[in-house]
């Protein structure tokens, strides 16, 4: 089937320079009909494990894959972004319970952010401090707010963003998928135009790369091949953590209004075609008129 692109998109994950294994996990759930994007949407996924050993990777992808199959079984919730919200959070309850049938991890928990892409909206939901960015015409900003400690030290003016930058607490996280019974799970939502371009990413990109140049890069290149880069540059200047992004340029396809633009519905055109017919014939009776008032004058 020939289903219109909707979203281009490239999700890439890498290990980092430092960390002996990758805790980041990246997933997406593309509709392959007319009728699943209209029911389901486009979704993708972006998540940061964490728990040490092979906890945090485990948690990633579990919590991932869990989210994007109760999000296709909820398709009874008519709200998109409550939707993806309610799948987060049976995911978490999924996740707690997996830590309980192992029984030897005193923490296996993630970060997580979200983006449901339908009817021309993203819903973004988050949960930790991975991000979801929005750029449109050269403006790129942060939709989502980290639930971090120093995000919160920030908020409340006892340090600066430059002191948050080097604080020695700036990886504590105050939510997370797995380690809470119900952790807050934040929901935003975008207004979407054609050429829009989404970011989703693990801290593992945005402690090395500034949000001036990761929005240089996603609007000059596709989306491979910002991905690729953003990822090398972060590992030119260290690859102290895991990194992954998820870049999506937004293309709607044109609606039924939008092609008819610049045409006339059937009635008008017949409509307009008789009124031409009929200028048309007014237009030669005064001309053969004016032919013959000329003559009767040019003989007396």
């Amino acid at each position: 089937m020939n289903l219109n692109r909707l979203v281009k998109a490239s999700l890439r994950t890498d290990q980092g320079r430092v960390r002996d294994h990758n805790e980041d996990f990246v997933i997406s759930r593309e509709p392959t009909s007319g009728e699943d994007e209209t029911q389901n949407g486009w979704l993708y996924i972006v998540a940061d494990g964490v728990g040490g050993a092979d906890a945090g990777e485990v948690a990633s992808q579990f919590a991932s894959e869990s989210t994007v199959k109760h999000y296709v079984n909820n398709n009874d919730m008519a709200d998109p972004g409550e939707r993806l919200r309610e799948s987060m959070r049976s995911a978490n309850k999924d996740l707690r319970q997996l830590v309980v049938d192992r029984g030897n991890y005193a923490r296996m928990a993630t970060t997580m952010v979200a983006v449901v892409i339908r009817d021309q909206r993203a819903y973004i939901s988050n949960v930790g401090d991975s991000r979801g960015y929005h750029l449109r015409n050269g403006e790129f900003r942060q939709i989502t707010k980290d639930q971090s400690l120093v995000a919160k030290l920030v908020e409340e003016g006892a340090i600066t963003e430059a002191e948050a930058a080097v604080h020695p607490r700036k990886n504590v996280i105050l939510y997370s998928l797995g380690s809470e019974r119900d952790p807050r799970i934040d929901l935003f939502e975008q207004p979407l135009e054609p050429s829009d371009i989404l970011l989703l990413c693990s801290d593992g990109l945005t402690r090395h790369v500034s949000d001036q140049e990761i929005s240089e890069i996603i609007s000059s290149v596709e989306p491979e091949t910002a991905a690729r880069y953003l990822i090398d540059l972060s590992n030119k200047r260290g690859g102290e953590d895991n990194i992954s992004a998820a870049i999506l340029h937004f293309n709607p396809k044109p609606s039924a209004v939008k092609k008819n633009a610049n045409s006339e519905p059937a009635s008008q055109v017949r409509q307009s075609k008789r009124s031409m017919w009929l200028f048309t014939a007014i237009l030669s009776l005064l001309q053969t008129f004016l032919i013959v008032l000329v003559w009767l004058l040019l003989s007396v």
